[in-house]
């Protein structure tokens, strides 16, 4: 297999330069989760499986009895986000499709992560492992479905041209992007045209930053690598031999988000 051009440790450049602005908009990481609510994880073992800037373990470290936050590139911008209650969580440096904890939690988060690992099916099974019976598993991942425009564009052209790409010049170029596409966000995607590509996710990015939105150009220009998870295969995760209790729901049109309870 052809390893990525984009290093782990280039990759953490973007969650360092990420966090302030990710906290100002926690209800993405409420809606992310859903239909499970951050009062869920109270008094609950908890792992976050792909931890980046540390933002889905300050918001649910307050509720959880202890939390184990885990990230192969940037577990130490982890650490620094959530300093302040570093006392109720555990910070491991470990690859998610392949670390052998030698525990099971009540509760395993795994949300933006699972696409960008080499083997989703494989990064999946291994998560389920962790999870008690009884427990919960929770996964948003990107969708195959909503997104034709960035898998046969964006993703070639970033493959082709930004593989070897300094932060520097992606942060500009996401800048650039961001900028061009608020004349339609705000312009013809105000009107009641639901059948336009996006229509979902630009309604949502009226709610955000121009930051924040430049964020999520980036993201999707820097990761080292990026599958599109169709709804057959997530709900193949999710399956009624391993879970009940399934929720399994696509959000703003271009992402899912999966969740069961492991029998």
């Amino acid at each position: 297999m052809v390893k990525p051009e984009r290093t782990t440790e280039v990759w953490k450049t973007q969650h360092d330069f990420q966090v302030k602005e990710s906290l100002k908009f926690d209800f993405l990481y409420q809606d992310w989760i859903y239909p499970w609510k951050f009062e869920n994880f109270r008094d609950k073992e908890v792992m976050d499986a792909g931890s980046g800037p540390g933002v889905h373990v300050r918001l649910i470290a307050p509720y959880a009895k202890h939390l184990t936050a885990v990230d192969l590139e940037a577990l130490s911008t982890t650490r620094e986000c959530t300093r302040d209650l570093s006392d109720k969580i555990d910070y491991i440096n470990a690859d998610i499709s392949a670390m052998e904890l030698g525990r099971q939690f009540d509760a395993v988060l795994c949300a933006g992560t699972i696409h960008h690992t080499d083997d989703p099916d494989r990064t999946f099974r291994n998560l389920a492992k962790h999870v008690r019976p009884g427990g919960r598993l929770i996964i948003w991942t990107y969708a195959y479905e909503g997104n034709f425009l960035v898998r046969h564009l964006v993703e070639p052209l970033r493959k082709r041209f930004l593989a070897r790409s300094s932060h520097k010049v992606l942060w500009l170029i996401s800048l650039f992007l961001n900028a061009l596409l608020y004349l339609p966000i705000y312009t013809l995607y105000l009107l009641p045209l639901k059948m336009l590509p996006y229509y979902e996710y630009f309604g949502n990015a009226r709610k955000m930053s121009f930051k924040r939105n430049a964020l999520n150009i980036y993201d999707k220009l820097n990761a080292p690598q990026t599958h599109f998870i169709s709804q057959a295969r997530i709900k193949s995760w999710f399956n009624a031999g391993d879970f009940t209790d399934v929720h399994i729901s696509m959000y703003k049109g271009v992402s899912w988000r999966g969740s069961g309870t492991k029998k």
